[in-house]
């Protein structure tokens, strides 16, 4: 299903995964505003919890997003189990940064809890699901291996739910649809918590993005972040612009741009990617 635009979804998100890298977890606004720093090229990390990157590395979401990619490469329906076990070696042996999600993933893994997500509302895990579509032969089939896909790390009502909405709207973006319409066509599908943050991020689209992202919260979890990532589709047609004023805005700045470029490249052309953001370390 959408076999053409998979691997171009995929490369998306890990280009500004790895863009992203430079000023992640960095909420410090004097940081933030250091006139020095070159937002047009990829960077080293300036946050100590991304010790060892270099320029043109990716987060530990965007590990996580190509070793799900290349899971996949030979599969033509996704195994849970066989990807929870793939996922699991993986951790063992990796060294960059394990977030909570994952620490606590692994300890239901060898305690053979089932599902193995831990309880975690981060935003991070919705980006990640574009490899999803390889293995799926329709609609109906990419929600449910969203769904599945997500509860091997995040299995929380909120991070399930915000996942089926964002595969719900990447798929109508796919079909031509324009974003915000398709915004507004699933809201009323979604509880109330949902719809509240669907307005805000909405009703911010002429604020400024440093101003509207800090207010609804530039951390990790869904509450917040799923605004921030609404104002920036609802915001702008430019990629570039988007990319760069989601970062400037600091905090969980990849959870939020691999989510945005995801569906902002559903009906885009790859080329609209900054050539000099293409220099990641991993290809694919």
């Amino acid at each position: 299903m959408f076999e053409e635009k998979i691997k171009d979804l995929v490369l998306s998100a890990l280009v500004v995964d790895s863009y992203c890298l430079g000023i992640h977890w960095v909420y410090d606004e004097e940081q933030l505003l250091d006139k020095n720093f070159n937002w047009q090229v990829l960077n080293a990390p300036k946050a100590l919890w991304h010790k060892g990157k270099e320029a043109g590395d990716f987060t530990h979401y965007g590990d996580q997003t190509l070793w799900l990619y290349e899971f996949l490469k030979d599969k033509n329906s996704f195994d849970v189990d066989l990807y929870r076990d793939f996922w699991y070696k993986k951790m063992k042996n990796y060294t960059g940064y394990l977030d909570s999600a994952s620490r606590n993933t692994i300890l239901n893994i060898e305690n053979k809890t089932t599902p193995s997500g831990s309880n975690s509302t981060d935003l991070s895990i919705v980006g990640r699901i574009a490899p999803l579509l390889k293995v799926s032969k329709n609609k109906e089939e990419f929600l449910k291996n969203v769904q599945i896909f997500v509860q091997v790390t995040h299995n929380s009502k909120k991070a399930k739910e915000c996942a089926d909405f964002f595969a719900r709207l990447l798929l109508l973006v796919l079909e031509k649809n324009d974003i915000t319409k398709s915004i507004l066509k699933l809201k009323n599908e979604y509880d109330d918590s949902f719809q509240v943050m669907i307005e805000k991020g909405l009703n911010s689209k002429d604020e400024d993005s440093f101003k509207a992202i800090r207010e609804f919260g530039p951390a990790c979890d869904i509450e917040g972040g799923f605004s921030g990532v609404i104002h920036l589709l609802a915001k702008y047609d430019n990629l570039k612009e988007m990319i760069i004023n989601n970062s400037k805005a600091g905090g969980d700045s990849s959870a939020r741009a691999m989510i945005a470029i995801t569906i902002f490249m559903a009906n885009k052309n790859i080329n609209e990617l900054p050539k000099e953001w293409l220099n990641i370390n991993k290809k694919i």
